[in-house]
């Protein structure tokens, strides 16, 4: 395979998510009349987002290179506990980034956790 096979191999799957992508989108947008959805549906669609936000964050707080961690020593749990308990006391995005980023960067630079 050369160069240009790969090259032009690599369009063709871009141009092929391209046309996937606009077609399953556009199922929402061509009907003229809104499409009813059922309630189980609906109540599905909003814990989707939080599950699959768990699924991405939960294994990098509690696994390194596929293996749970060994040890407390380990500057993302204390981390993960202090943004979680700042989102309770106050619900938001930036407050509890900014707690955990406060508790996560002196334990690992500076006692190298």
């Amino acid at each position: 395979m050369s160069a240009l096979d790969g090259t032009s191999y690599t369009v063709w799957v871009i141009a092929g998510l391209a046309v996937v992508t606009l077609i399953t989108r556009s199922f929402f947008l061509l009907p003229e009349r809104e499409v009813p959805i059922p309630p189980w549906l609906q109540r599905g669609l909003k814990v989707a987002p939080l599950a699959a936000l768990t699924a991405v964050v939960l294994p990098e707080i509690v696994m390194t290179q596929g293996h749970l961690i060994g040890t407390w020593h380990d500057a993302r749990l204390p981390a993960a506990v202090a943004a979680t308990l700042w989102c309770v006391w106050r619900p938001g995005v930036l407050g509890p980034l900014l707690a955990g980023l406060a508790v996560f960067l002196p334990l690992r630079l500076l006692w190298g956790w």
